[in-house]
C-alpha cells in the first residue's frame, strides 16, 4: 500500500508542478539530485547524511553538522531537503559538501540514491520517516539516528491500524527525543533504544545570539524607548498588535512580517494609518545615496521620529529581537506559530496566538512563565497593560524566558557523545 501511495504521490507532484511554482521547484530539484551528486561526490570519502524536511528541521540539525565538521573532519556531509522552503534558503550552506533535494521515496529512487552515496551514518531530523530509505539503510547496516524527534498519541504509529507502517521505526539505531512522553509512547510499541535529550534548537539559538551583530538602524530607531518586536507576523496578528499600539504611542513597534511582498507591506501601512511608518529598505537606500554626514544625520532624525519600523528583508530577525522589551511571534492564528526560541533567548517575554498546541517549546515556555498565549485583542490588551503597569512583572517574565532557553541547552553535546562514543 505504501509503495502505491508513493507512486500516486509522485503523479500528483508532476501534475501540481504545472500549477504551483513551489511544487515545480521541488519536482525539478528532485530530478536534478543525481546530477548534483555525480558532480560533487568524492567516491573515496565517508559521508554523514543529514536529512531535513525544511528550514526548521535544518536549524535543528545544523548544530550537529557543525560539531561533526569540527571534531570529525574525516567525514564529508550530505544534506538533503524535502521542501523548497528549506533547500532554496540553504542550498549554498557552507557547512555541507553536497546539498540537494531527496528524491521521492520509491524503491528505485532509494536504491539508486543509497548505492551512489553509500553513507557511513545517517541522521533524520524530527519528523522524517521514509519507509524505503530507512529499510534499505537498515539492510546495509548503516546506523540511523532520529534527532530532536517528538511523538504524539495521535500519530499513525500508535493507532491499531498503523502497526505495519510503524515497523519503519524499528529501522532506527537510536531515537534522541525531545520529551518523556515521546519515550513512553515508543516504549508502548516495544522501542527502548530511546534517550530524552531535548531539542537541538536551543543550542542553535544560543549560538545565533553569540554570533549576532548590532543593527545600527534598529538601535537608532528604538533610541531608548520601550520596544515591541513582532516576528514572522501575518495579517490576523498585525490587526491585533497594531491596533493596540495606536493607543500606546510611547512604545516603538518593529514588524518583521512572514510574507514580504508589496501588497502585504501596504496592508501593514494601511493598518498603521495615522502613525509614522518607515521601511528598513528605505533607510538603507537613503544611506547609500547619502553624500554627507548632514544627510546621514537627517536620516537618523527620520528614524528617531518614526513610530513603526517594518523589516522588509530576510535574515535580520534573530538579531533584531535583542532590542525588544516584549516580543510577539506570529502564525498562531493560522497554520501554527513560528520560532519562539529566537526571541526568548534574548531574555524577553514572548506572546503568540492560540494555534501552538503541537509546539513543545510553546507549551514549555508558557509553563515556565516566559510565554503568553492570546486568543484575541482583549487578551493582548490585558497582558500588555499588565507589563505597562508593572516593570517588575515584565522583568520576571523576561528572566523566565531567558532561563528557559539556557536551562534546556546541551542536546547537541549529548547526542554527539552517544553517536560517536567509540
Amino acid at each position: 500500500m505504501y509503495h502505491f501511495i508513493m507512486y500516486l504521490y509522485l503523479l500528483g507532484v508532476i501534475i501540481c508542478s504545472f500549477f504551483s511554482e513551489k511544487v515545480k521547484k521541488m519536482w525539478q530539484g528532485e530530478r536534478d539530485c543525481f546530477r548534483i551528486i555525480r558532480k560533487k561526490l568524492d567516491p573515496k570519502a565517508q559521508y554523514a547524511w543529514f536529512h531535513a524536511a525544511s528550514l526548521g528541521e535544518f536549524e535543528q540539525g545544523r548544530p550537529l553538522m557543525e560539531q561533526l565538521r569540527r571534531e570529525h573532519p574525516e567525514y564529508k556531509i550530505l544534506l538533503t531537503f524535502f521542501s523548497p522552503s528549506g533547500y532554496e534558503v540553504r542550498k549554498n550552506y557552507e557547512g555541507a559538501d553536497i546539498i540537494c533535494y531527496l528524491p521521492i521515496d520509491t524503491v528505485t529512487n532509494a536504491r539508486r540514491f543509497l548505492r551512489t552515496i553509500r553513507p557511513t551514518v545517517a541522521f533524520f531530523i524530527k519528523y522524517e520517516f521514509w519507509y524505503n530509505y530507512l529499510h534499505i539503510l537498515k539492510h546495509r547496516h548503516v546506523p540511523v539516528y532520529s534527532v530532536s524527534s517528538i511523538f504524539r498519541p495521535d500519530q499513525v504509529f500508535f493507532k491499531w491500524y498503523g502497526h505495519q507502517y510503524g515497523m519503519v521505526l524499528k529501522c532506527f539505531t537510536h531515537f534522541f527525543v525531545q520529551n518523556d512522553i515521546s519515550k513512553e509512547l515508543l516504549a508502548k510499541i516495544g522501542l527502548t533504544n530511546v534517550t530524552v535529550t531535548g531539542d537541538t534548537r536551543f543550542d542553535r539559538v544560543l549560538k545565533i545570539k553569540d554570533d549576532a551583530q548590532e543593527i545600527p538602524i534598529v538601535s537608532t530607531f528604538v533610541n531608548g524607548h520601550r520596544c515591541f518586536i513582532a516576528g514572522s507576523s501575518w495579517e490576523p496578528d498585525e490587526e491585533i498588535f497594531i491596533k493596540y499600539f495606536a493607543e500606546h504611542r510611547e512604545w516603538k513597534l518593529v514588524i518583521a512580517p512572514h510574507v514580504i511582498g508589496e501588497d502585504h507591506l501596504k496592508q501593514i501601512e494601511h493598518l498603521a494609518e495615522g502613525r509614522k511608518v518607515i521601511r528598513y529598505s528605505q533607510v538603507i537606500q537613503g544611506l547609500r545615496q547619502s553624500a554627507s554626514t548632514e544627510q546621514d544625520a537627517e536620516i537618523d532624525k527620520l528614524l528617531e521620529s518614526a513610530d513603526i519600523l517594518i523589516i522588509d528583508c530576510f535574515g535580520l530577525l534573530s538579531s533584531i529581537y535583542r532590542y525588544a522589551d516584549v516580543t510577539y511571534v506570529g502564525g498562531g492564528f493560522g497554520v501554527g506559530i513560528h520560532n519562539v526560541l529566537e526571541a526568548a533567548v534574548w531574555n524577553v517575554p514572548v506572546l503568540f496566538g492560540p494555534n501552538n498546541q503541537k509546539f513543545q517549546e510553546a507549551q514549555d515556555i508558557k509553563s515556565a512563565g516566559g510565554g503568553f498565549e492570546i486568543q484575541g485583542y482583549d487578551d493582548f490588551c490585558m497582558i500588555m497593560d499588565r507589563f505597562n503597569r508593572d516593570q517588575s512583572l515584565l522583568q520576571t517574565a523576561s528572566d523566565h524566558a531567558g532561563n528557559y532557553v539556557r536551562n534546556h541547552a546541551g542536546a547537541t553535546h549529548n547526542i554527539f557523545k552517544e553517536v560517536f562514543k567509540h
